[in-house]
């Protein structure tokens, strides 16, 4: 793409990867999932993805600085020898809906010339129903800037316990929804990267599969993240992750989350968040 690139720190065979999308989506879950998976498993920066229209801000960890856009590796080892290669793109900031096809095919393009097996975009889904929150976006629940992520889901009642639904561009993903006990997600809008991704998934025929996971709305909701990585854990072979810090530290790192938005925002207060545990 011309206007968004990739550049790789370090060059690894990706043959047959798992890759997860870490922009930011409703209640921020693929962006907490993403950073948390990182963190726990202690995965290598191995490249940025990089745009004059990304913002000029660079997120430091650990003294260090980054993109606002960076993808992650690491192996995951089974009990005989085998392994899995897990890629993950995370982000903390919003991209304008502009550019949002770009990303997405920047994204595809380069997974498909990896060679990689699947992508994986997490995604918060607010059910619409009596008593319930309605989508950002909508009259009654979000702004301008938060219509690039919504997913809309029929109403349902509020007794309903909450589940992680999962949607596939291909046959095969489906069948892998089906195998990990996912249920379909069956009627709703889905916008913004996760729905661009699904569509151009499709046009590709290749494997993009979206999981949803009941999430607050215009928050950031770190125990809907937990529920995606329980998900992923069935999906992604030899993926174990302890989720007992992620639930222990949620109210910290959702008000770390919070602040990463307001400083991602024009005008925003140019504040430094509080460090935590989570990248």
């Amino acid at each position: 793409m011309d206007d968004i690139e990739i550049y790789e720190y370090r060059r690894l065979d990706l043959r047959d990867s798992f890759v997860i999308d870490g922009f930011p989506s409703v209640g921020l879950v693929s962006t907490i999932t993403a950073s948390y998976i990182v963190a726990a498993l202690d995965m290598e920066l191995i490249g940025v993805m990089d745009s004059v229209y990304f913002p000029t801000v660079s997120v430091i960890r650990d003294g260090e600085p980054h993109h606002p856009v960076r993808f992650y590796a690491g192996d995951l080892e089974g009990p005989d020898g085998d392994w899995t290669r897990l890629v993950v793109f995370l982000s903390e900031f919003q991209p304008p809906s502009n550019l949002i096809k770009l990303i997405c095919n920047t994204m595809l393009d380069w997974a498909q010339e990896q060679k990689c097996s699947c992508l994986i975009s997490p995604e918060g889904l607010v059910i619409e129903g009596e008593g319930q929150a309605f989508p950002q976006g909508s009259a009654e629940g979000g702004g301008e800037n938060d219509k690039e992520n919504v997913v809309i889901a029929p109403p349902q009642p509020s007794s309903i316990e909450k589940t992680v639904y999962g949607l596939s561009s291909t046959s095969s993903g489906k069948d892998r929804l089906q195998r990990s006990n996912i249920s379909i997600f069956p009627e709703g809008l889905i916008s913004g990267i996760p729905g661009v991704l699904l569509n151009e998934g499709k046009k590709r025929n290749f494997e993009v599969t979206c999981l949803l996971a009941e999430a607050k709305d215009n928050i950031p909701d770190a125990r809907a993240a937990a529920g995606i990585i329980e998900v992923l854990k069935n999906i992604i072979p030899y993926l174990e992750i302890d989720l007992a810090p992620l639930y222990a530290e949620a109210d910290l790192l959702e008000a770390k989350m919070r602040g990463y938005q307001k400083i991602s925002k024009p005008g925003g207060k140019k504040t430094i968040p509080s460090p935590s545990m989570y990248g």
